[in-house]
């Protein structure tokens, strides 16, 4: 009589077939985002630079961040609760078909030459709209595809395919915009149709378990109230909150690009990318050797570290050094990043993650378009390279701050200490 050999589970998240299509989709969504993001950006401070001077054209960068945190703000606790209540894979469907309505819109308006000012921030904002409810069943959906002993892995892999679209992406918008406008639009559009495509091939096991029927606003307060009480998940959104608000240099990289560094649309696309090759040199890294100790102290140590490199670029006048800067920045962002998306998985039940991703998914959204909004407000006041130091300067702040008025986060050790029980 044989015995059968035990099934041994996998050791690498993308040996499961459901993860590697949603690491795909992933990468494809990415490069849509980052591609947009950078034509968009150059394209406001183009159109603006032609009829203003720096100060007022890096204002107008500032209302591309505006524009996309509005609708993610109105829509985002309604999001959070369809990520609980229905299946994640078509809420993410769904949501890449509006992304790409709204940039179709945008194709078609640059060939018939009616694309300015508004209607960028137009399209900026229902791209955001659909981003809105994509981020958190997205984000909700890893932990269905993965035993839970890889996870933390899982979700580094899952970073990676994040910054592989935030390496690639700007460089390819950069070098297609070159080209023509509408060709960086059409890039944008064909990369979210292979997103879809990708999404769809996740079967059935990556449904979710939907919460109770119930009042609506009764779940909604019910994700809330559970991040607002528990203080490692509200320590470690509101981190990275702060961090990225106050010393994010992203939205000031056009003015850097075109009058301080003197590199054009394709430098521009390099110092996009620099930060993204910092960051997913250190996923690789951690993909195989996790953070598994004092998980705590290192993000905090990490978004420190994150913001002496933003204000060293700040000052920087060499591209070497300015692209060094910013790979370090990234590497430092993804360090916290990593342990915050842990942390907020491994504390959160099941049933909650959508509504706690989407309070996330707000939080990432506030830092990094109203960060664009705050640093194109601080380059019209103190210029761009003030409101880089500035930020950089602040950051740093905010880490020793957090310290302080966090202690639970000094003194997470592991992630295994605070795993919740569905």
């Amino acid at each position: 009589m044989s015995i059968a050999a035990p099934v041994t589970a996998p050791r690498h998240p993308l040996a499961i077939p459901a993860y590697r299509a949603f690491w795909i989709a992933r990468i494809c969504a990415m490069l849509a985002q980052s591609n947009l993001v950078v034509v968009l950006g150059w394209a406001v401070y183009d159109v603006a630079r032609s009829s203003m001077d720096m100060k007022a054209a890096s204002l107008r960068i500032g209302l591309i961040g505006l524009s996309q945190f509005l609708p993610v703000l109105l829509i985002n606790p309604f999001a959070g609760l369809v990520a609980d209540r229905h299946d994640r894979r078509m809420v993410v469907r769904l949501a890449l078909l509006a992304q790409m309505a709204a940039v179709g819109v945008l194709v078609v308006l640059e060939a018939l030459g009616q694309a300015d000012l508004p209607v960028f921030y137009l399209v900026a904002a229902g791209f955001a709209a659909g981003r809105g409810f994509y981020a958190p069943a997205m984000n909700a959906l890893a932990p269905a595809l993965v035993p839970p002993e890889i996870l933390p892995r899982a979700i580094a892999v899952s970073a990676i395919a994040g910054r592989i679209g935030g390496i690639v992406g700007p460089v390819l918008g950069g070098f297609a915009y070159g080209l023509a406008p509408e060709a960086a639009y059409g890039l944008t559009l064909a990369l979210l149709l292979a997103a879809l495509l990708a999404q769809l091939a996740i079967g059935p096991h990556g449904a979710n378990r939907r919460v109770v029927e119930g009042k609506p606003l009764a779940h909604i307060i019910e994700g809330l109230r559970y991040v607002t009480r528990n203080r490692i998940l509200l320590g470690a959104i509101s981190l990275d909150l702060f961090a990225v608000l106050l010393g994010g240099a992203t939205a000031m990289l056009p003015v850097y690009a075109r009058d301080i560094l003197h590199v054009g649309p394709t430098g521009l696309g390099l110092l996009r990318s620099a930060s993204s090759v910092g960051a997913v040199s250190t996923a690789l890294w951690l993909s195989w050797r996790p953070v598994d100790d004092r998980v705590g102290p290192k993000m905090l140590a990490a978004v420190a570290l994150f913001g002496v490199a933003s204000a060293v670029f700040g000052v920087s006048r060499w591209l070497p050094l300015s692209l060094a800067m910013l790979a370090l920045a990234g590497a430092a962002d993804m360090i916290s990043v990593y342990v915050r998306q842990t942390l907020v998985q491994v504390v959160t039940p099941d049933a909650m993650r959508g509504r706690v991703g989407a309070t996330s998914a707000l939080f990432i959204t506030a830092s990094n378009e109203l960060g664009e909004m705050e640093s194109g407000l601080m380059g019209a006041l103190m210029g761009p390279v003030g409101s880089v130091v500035f930020g950089g300067v602040s950051a740093v702040a905010v880490a020793l701050a957090w310290g302080r008025l966090f202690p639970e986060l000094r003194r997470v050790q592991r992630f295994e200490e605070v795993v919740a029980r569905d």
